[in-house]
């Protein structure tokens, strides 16, 4: 199990381990790349062009170069020509690079040396014979050439009369490294950029692939199933985002597990109250009916009063008990509805006229406004009639102070609405009757499942239900 455990522990990884390996090895690479890229730039060059890369050591201080050449014109100012040629030589055999010729007192060129030696067009710009003002316009313009001129008299000074030599050397020799001057400079920003930009593409890989992890975290955490619950998605490696994912799955699966557990509750629950409402439906039957029969013998003015209230309660609990069994069967779908193209005016004059009486006991105050013109509506009438059984029901039992009772209908905001109103404290007010709102809470879910809104505003002065199709 240990073993297993170290495994395990060595497996997972993290972000921020794996971005300080990416940083560690590009500063390792440096002092790597670098090198390599001398040692591989020598190697192409001797390949290139057969030969070792030149010593440009020699031409790298143009100061210590014009000491030298002025030295050597002055250790030659009583040399006899052949021994000037044979001195610039020995010269032409340690300076390879350079181009070395001198002049003679009469100005004409005695000895021409060049770099390339069997090219007989190099160095050609030499004139034979020197004009002085040839000679002086060279001089004045040789630091400005391409070869770079330094020019000696014979002598190290000019009223010799023994003439002048001058060595030539190419700028692309003058304070360059050992390696190939502006060549080897340009392979290393080569390298450089080449270092960075892997560098940078790498990093630009990693979180990359960090965000399209992310997204697809995001992406499993909005967009739900049927259920309207999450699924769990594929998790990657252990790091932190691989943890988060392993979260997010165990929580996908506790709320699927809630979710069974809680449709299994509300089956159970929707079971029960439909068996209770069946079982009692019988005895408070029989009760009422028994209560009918005693209410024939004579008994004192109490016990018939007495009779009466439990007549009321027991009819007012087989209503509950009705309502309760409607909402259960309206929210668990097993009722459909029936909807056809009904005059819901007819339909609340009907209504009306079935609740007259008990409002005319009660002593209400009764005020029909019903137009002529008929009002369609898309309704299932038995459930219609239902709707408004509940809501004058309601009025009867908590709005039986106000005795007041309208049904009318109105244009608000350019259509025709129902309005039922009473004069009874509102909704917030105590009643002398309190229940679950089972009758309201019917009235809503059928106002939905015939596409229908509703909307009940309360006062202290009493309370208005507006019933409007908004199609």
């Amino acid at each position: 199990m240990r073993g297993l455990g170290r495994i395990r522990k060595q497996r997972n990884s993290s972000l921020l381990s794996g971005y300080l390996l990416i940083i560690v090895s590009a500063l390792l690479f440096i002092p790597v790349v670098l090198p390599l890229s001398f040692v591989l730039y020598n190697m192409v060059n001797e390949v290139t062009k057969g030969a070792p890369p030149v010593d440009t050591s020699l031409y790298s201080s143009v100061a210590a170069l014009e000491t030298m050449w002025h030295k050597e014109a002055l250790q030659l100012e009583d040399a006899s020509s052949e021994g000037i040629n044979e001195r610039l030589h020995e010269l032409r055999r340690k300076y390879t690079e350079a181009t070395m010729f001198w002049v003679d007192g009469q100005g004409m060129t005695q000895l021409i040396l060049t770099p390339d030696e069997g090219n007989p067009d190099h160095g050609s710009g030499v004139p034979e014979q020197w004009t002085a003002a040839e000679a002086i316009f060279f001089m004045k313009e040789s630091t400005k050439r391409d070869p770079l001129a330094i020019v000696a008299f014979m002598g190290d000074r000019v009223d010799a009369g023994k003439g002048f030599m001058v060595m030539q050397i190419p700028n692309k020799l003058l304070n360059k490294g050992a390696y190939g001057g502006v060549g080897a400079w340009a392979l290393y920003y080569f390298v450089l950029f080449v270092l960075f930009g892997g560098f940078a593409l790498v990093s630009l890989l990693f979180f990359r692939k960090i965000r399209k992890r992310l997204l697809q975290l995001q992406t499993a955490m909005t967009i739900t199933g049927p259920d309207r619950m999450p699924k769990s998605i594929m998790t990657g490696k252990l790091d932190e985002i691989g943890r988060l994912e392993e979260a997010f799955n165990t929580m996908v699966a506790k709320l699927d597990e809630s979710r069974k557990r809680e449709i299994e509750e509300e089956e159970l629950r929707k079971r029960l109250v439909s068996n209770l409402s069946h079982d009692l439906r019988t005895p408070l039957t029989v009760i009422r009916s028994h209560i009918h029969v005693m209410t024939k013998e004579s008994l004192t003015p109490q016990g018939q009063q007495s009779l009466e209230l439990m007549d009321k309660r027991i009819a007012d609990l087989s209503v509950l008990i009705e309502n309760l069994l409607s909402y259960n069967l309206l929210n668990s779908g097993r009722i459909t509805l029936k909807r056809e193209r009904k005059d819901v005016l007819r339909l609340l004059r009907e209504s009306a006229a079935a609740w007259y009486p008990v409002w005319e006991k009660e002593n209400f105050e009764i005020d029909i406004d019903l137009e002529a013109e008929p009002l369609f509506w898309m309704v299932d009438e038995v459930w219609f009639r239902r709707i408004l059984d509940n809501l004058f029901q309601n009025i009867v039992r908590h709005a039986s102070s106000g005795l007041y009772v309208g049904i009318s209908t109105e244009s608000r905001n350019g259509q025709r609405v129902i309005l039922i109103t009473d004069h009874g404290r509102g909704i917030q007010s105590p009643s002398d009757y309190t229940g679950a709102g089972l009758g309201l809470s019917i009235v809503d879910l059928l106002m939905k499942h015939m596409e229908l809104e509703w909307d009940m505003e309360s006062t202290g002065d009493g309370t208005s239900v507006v019933i409007f199709n908004p199609l």
